[in-house]
């Protein structure tokens, strides 16, 4: 059974910076792109980032210049540092990823999440 997940969530005042992590673990066989969404409470949860297997690294215009997604692939890792945070960040982040694993039988192809951390940006 595939999990991810996350650290790094936290208090931080205005223009401050925090590190979300994502750990997959798992029997897994490869994991393809991987992302990082939010979701804001009543709101359906939107894409902040996400990271290609290659490195190429797609952003939310809201977030394009503070964030910056990156990933460890002998880990199987992704990361978002958020800097220059702004209260409007204020959110649930989750970390997904689509990922390759072996069922002892298989091979799957899976879209796996997190189970969220929350990040609040106040004074």
């Amino acid at each position: 059974q595939v999990q991810l997940v996350e650290s790094g969530g936290g208090l931080v005042q205005p223009g401050g910076s925090l590190r979300l992590s994502c750990a997959a673990s798992g029997n897994i066989v490869g994991v393809d792109d991987m992302g990082w969404y939010r979701q804001y409470p009543g709101k359906q949860r939107e894409r902040v980032a996400l990271i290609f297997s290659n490195n190429y690294a797609e952003y939310a215009g809201s977030v394009k210049g503070r964030f910056t997604i990156s990933r460890d692939n002998a880990k199987r890792t992704v990361y978002l540092q958020m800097n220059s945070l702004k209260p409007e960040d204020t959110a649930r982040y989750y970390c997904n990823a689509r990922v390759r694993s072996n069922d002892g039988v298989r091979i799957l192809t899976t879209i796996e999440w997190g189970q969220g951390t929350q990040v609040t940006v106040s004074s």
